[in-house]
Order: structure tokens, then C-alpha cells, then sequence
């Protein structure tokens, strides 16, 4: 299923307003100051601890940018909270407009003689191995990407530290409880790009819902998404709300009434839309993602029911924290619901809304994944 011409055409005829809403987010980082080669590129500098730092942790964003409220935003925010653990370490970022400042980006703080330069997203695949393979010595992590995935793809290299989710498993957990929410028997997920680390959710979405389906003989649907055929929605990016806001519309008008973007900042248009139905007198709420969206987009919280989320914080910490401690090891770190890197965020506003019945099912099956006895299906494995 797609809506490729709706969206287009309400993203061309919405140009403007996009860019002077994208224009106005805000959050905790740093002012900016110009330093990039990039026309559009930004840098800030942490102040905590900076006249006496020794080690400097550099990180280049994705296209969504430093406030994306998604991945990118929690990948700082890790690289402040190494800086704040360690006042030896010094933080600053370059961001990224288009995916042509990812190159110019990495090789100003190669110039810099970053301790450990962080890339953030599968788009920066290519040019991180690029640049981790011409500088043996320089320490790189990446968020969301790895070998396994086919971000990277060439031989092994010893200096790039994987971060990566197994998001399969609280995507799982957030479909179960869609399916036992739902009042229309409809629930949606659509994704900002099709690449493994969005369409891992999305299995793990799907096949909760099934899991619901089979156990209470229901037929909950799932529109926007197909583990089995791996078809479905996708808005071609990560930053343009009005299509996120489109796609919903029409998910909703086809009965939808809990939506799971798993889009970064389009999912604030997703959420847009669910907030004008429900002041229409429609009953649709969502899930956010990546991020506890009660706290990154508090505005929405009363329609999140709970947000699917992923350890970045933690993980970008100890990759900055290893590397200025001298003990930065390239590998893998996958984030699982055993190990805190893959959960399910607290049911904030719908925390007596509910079933405690589900709620006793959902850690019944938390514990069968983490036990391995439950193993959600998915065609996009992180190792």
C-alpha cells in the first residue's frame, strides 16, 4: 500500500510552511556558531569542563539535525552526558542539511583531531567507512548502522564502533499493545526511509499484532506495513512533517486509530494530524519512537501511548567515555530489551488507561524475549 501522489503533492504545495516549521524546533543543545565547511552546517561546543579538556568528542548529524527529537537529538544529548561524566572530555557537532555535507563534515573534525568522531544514521554509512578506512588510527562509532545491516560493506575495520538496536523486540511489545488498544480493529506504521533500522520496528510492530491476533482470536490489521512481504508506507525522508502529517490523514480515514510513525521528525507531523482528529471528536492516539516522546515532544504526550525506544544516550556515552579513557574497542554494541537498549518507555499519561490484564501480558513477553523463547520475526537483523 502506498499514497506516494497524495503525499507529494500536499509536500510541494506546503514547501514554505515546512521549512519555517522545521526552522523553529528547539532543544537543550547549544547555540551554534558557523565553523563548518558546509554551507548549512553548524558547530557547538559544550562549555562544562572545556578550559581544562584533553579529549575532544566530535559528532557529525544526519539531514534531520540536532533537534530531529529522535535519534539525532539523543545521539548529543549522549555526547553531553559523557562530557558532563568526564571533565577531561569536550563535545561539539557539525550538522548535516543535505547528505553532501556528510563528507565535508567528518573531514573538518578529521582536520581537528577529534579523540572519536560519532556519524548518526544509516545515510552515513558509506562515508564513515570511507573515512574510518583512509584514518587507521581515528576512532569512529555510528548510530544505527553496522556490517549486519549493509550499512557498511566492505572489509571489517577495527576502528568503527557499531551502535545498534534490536528494535525488533520493543516494536514487538508496542504492536501487542496497539492491538490491544485498538477500539477500530485498525492500527498503522509507516517509515521515513526504507532501510533496516526503519523496518525493523515496523517487523516487530506486526508481528505483536499477529501475536495478539492468535492469542485472543482477533483480526487486528495493519495497515502501512507487511513483515512477511516487507511492502509498505514510506515518506522518502526524515525531516518533512507534511508528509508524515498526509500519510496519517489518510491512515486515519481508513480506520487507523493508534499510528506509529517510525520517521524522526515526520512523526511530529504524524502527530499533528492525530491531534487535529482528536479535536475533530476522533478517538486515534500513536506511539513515538526512538525517544520517551512524553519528554521529547511533551506537547503530544497525551496521545502517546507509550514510545518504542532505543539506548542511544547510553551508548553514544560509553563510546565517547571508552575512547577518551583509551579503551575504545570497534565492534558491535546491540541495544536488546535485556539490557536496557531496546525498551518500551513508561505509559506516562495512559498509565491508568491500560488493561492491567495487558499490561501482565506485555512483561510475560517481555520475559519470553529476553529468555529467548519468544523470537520476533524480522528481515533485518542487526548482527
Amino acid at each position: 500500500m502506498r499514497h506516494t501522489a497524495l503525499i507529494a503533492t500536499a509536500a510541494a504545495a506546503a514547501t514554505s510552511l515546512l521549512l519555517a516549521a522545521c526552522g523553529s524546533s528547539t532543544s537543550s543543545a547549544p547555540a551554534a556558531t558557523a565553523t563548518s565547511p558546509a554551507a548549512t552546517s553548524a558547530a557547538a561546543t559544550g562549555t562544562a569542563g572545556a578550559s581544562s579538556a584533553s579529549f575532544l568528542g566530535c559528532m557529525v548529524t544526519d539531514t534531520g539535525g540536532i533537534n530531529d527529537k529522535s535519534f539525532n537529538a539523543s545521539a548529543w544529548q549522549g555526547m553531553q552526558a559523557a562530557q558532563a561524566a568526564n571533565s577531561k572530555v569536550n563535545v561539539k557537532y557539525l550538522q548535516s542539511t543535505t547528505q553532501s555535507d556528510y563528507v565535508p563534515n567528518i573531514n573538518t573534525f578529521l582536520g581537528e583531531k577529534c579523540g572519536i568522531i560519532v556519524t548518526v544514521g544509516f545515510l552515513m554509512g558509506s562515508a564513515t567507512e570511507s573515512a574510518a578506512g583512509a584514518h587507521g588510527t581515528q576512532n569512529f562509532a555510528i548510530v544505527d548502522c553496522s556490517y549486519a545491516s549493509q550499512c557498511i560493506t566492505g572489509k571489517k575495520l577495527g576502528n568503527i564502533n557499531q551502535l545498534v538496536f534490536n528494535t525488533v523486540q520493543d516494536g514487538y511489545l508496542g504492536g501487542y499493545l496497539a492491538a490491544g488498544m485498538s477500539k477500530s480493529g485498525k492500527v498503522a506504521t509507516f517509515g521515513g526511509e526504507d532501510f533496516g533500522t526503519v523496518t525493523i520496528y515496523m517487523d516487530g510492530f506486526w508481528d505483536g499484532v499477529q501475536a495478539y491476533n492468535q492469542k485472543h482470536h482477533t483480526n487486528v490489521q495493519v495497515l502501512g506495513w507487511n513483515e512477511q512481504t516487507q511492502k509498505g508506507e514510506f515518506t522518502g525522508d526524515f525531516t518533512n512533517q507534511t508528509k508524515g502529517q498526509t500519510v496519517t490523514q489518510t491512515f486515519i480515514s481508513e480506520g487507523a486509530d493508534i499510528i506509529f510513525p517510525v520517521a524522526g521528525n515526520v512523526g511530529l507531523g504524524a502527530a499533528k494530524a492525530v491531534q487535529q482528529a482528536d479535536n475533530s471528536g476522533g478517538h486515534v492516539n500513536m506511539m513515538w519512537v526512538d525517544t520517551d516522546g512524553c519528554v521529547s515532544a511533551a506537547q503530544y504526550c497525551k496521545y502517546f501511548i507509550t514510545s518504542v525506544t532505543k539506548g542511544i544516550v547510553s551508548a553514544v556515552k560509553s563510546a565517547v567515555l571508552t575512547s577518551a579513557a583509551g579503551t575504545f574497542k570497534g565492534g558491535t554494541y546491540v541495544g536488546t530489551l535485556a539490557n536496557g537498549g531496546a525498551v518500551l518507555a513508561p505509559f506516562h499519561d495512559w498509565a491508568n488507561k491500560v488493561p492491567i490484564a495487558l499490561q501482565s501480558e506485555l512483561k510475560a513477553i517481555q520475559t519470553g524475549i529476553e529468555n529467548g523463547s519468544i523470537v520476533p520475526a524480522t528481515k533485518s537483523p542487526v548482527t
